[in-house]
């Protein structure tokens, strides 16, 4: 069957001011999903995630500014995720022709560090210092080395916002993500709102299967395209991360698998050795942001050797 057809219109480039309202709504989101209750029992790694024990995971804004916010947001989002959009874009990632800057994963570390929201009322701290919040809090817990350098990284995928043509906009950087090209799940937040997305009345991309086949696995799938799916596709060939890291960048906004249980008729065996490592990494994407300031001098050492451990090639291609 016939996708269709990928063309390659220029896109307006983002101002670097959009960085601060995209950390907004990045926020907002992360809210909605703590306040939700969030907090699943941990499947895998042997133990359940410790240092969010006491922790008040709905203190972090008040629930109904950050619903609106989120609501407005997903009604874009639903509407523009698009079958011929997430095609488009990669076939602009993949361009021989784009040029892809070089940095390694500190350098990627310190330029995403100009996306501060200084609007921002639960924290004042930088990306960085985000990044090594959630790192540290799988070093904590004691989680392998691994773990503890994709918690590290696992934001860096809001880069494609400084690199022409590998996004639109907010909506296709930041927010849950989904399988485009089959009718979105039940399981999927404000699911009513895809009602106004084209794909939606397509006779292939609107029915329940769509362009998959149940019991193939969820790497068939095309995921909607944002900061995890850009991620996944730098590091998938440019480091030694195992497979389930791989697949906690990947899957870590698919909130409708890994949490509310949808899209579960297309796994295959082996499947749900991603699904737990998601379920395990996701703890510590939600819950370690705090007002604690980690001593990112203190702490460089440690972290720039475990980047060497699992990219050994020190500069990779964004």
């Amino acid at each position: 069957m016939a996708h269709s057809a990928i063309y390659a219109s220029e896109q307006p480039s983002l101002l670097l001011a959009d960085g601060a309202a995209l950390e907004a709504i990045s926020d907002a989101i992360d809210t909605v999903n703590k306040l939700k209750g969030l907090s699943s029992p941990i499947t895998a790694y042997d133990s359940e995630s410790r240092f969010d024990l006491a922790k008040d995971k709905g203190s972090f804004r008040q629930y109904e500014t950050a619903c609106e916010r989120v609501r407005n947001f997903y009604s874009e989002q639903h509407a523009q995720q698009t079958v011929e959009h997430n095609l488009r874009m990669r076939a602009r990632f993949f361009d021989p022709k784009r040029k892809r800057e070089e940095m390694t994963i500190w350098q990627a570390m310190e330029r995403l560090n100009t996306l501060i929201d200084d609007s921002d009322p639960d924290t004042e701290l930088s990306q960085i210092q985000h990044l090594l919040q959630s790192a540290e809090a799988i070093r904590r817990d004691g989680k392998p080395r691994w773990m503890q350098v994709t918690g590290l990284v696992h934001d860096l995928g809001k880069l494609m916002l400084f690199f022409e043509g590998c996004s639109t906009g907010q909506w296709d950087v930041v927010g849950d993500t989904f399988p485009v090209g089959c009718k979105w799940d039940e399981k999927c937040v404000f699911v009513e709102a895809f009602e106004q997305n084209p794909d939606a009345k397509h006779p292939v991309y609107g029915t329940k299967n769509g362009i998959y086949t149940p019991g193939k696995g969820i790497d068939q799938f095309l995921m909607s395209w944002g900061h995890d799916e850009f991620l996944y596709l730098v590091l998938k060939d440019q480091s030694v991360l195992p497979r389930e890291a791989l697949a906690m960048i990947r899957y870590h906004s698919f909130y409708p698998w890994h949490h509310e249980g949808g899209y579960k008729e297309f796994m295959a065996d082996g499947d749900d050795v991603l699904l737990n490592a998601v379920q395990a990494f996701n703890p510590y994407d939600l819950y370690s942001k705090t007002d604690e300031e980690p001593d990112v001098e203190k702490l460089k050492p440690y972290y720039m050797e475990l980047i060497d451990e699992f990219f050994p090639q020190k500069i990779l291609k964004w």
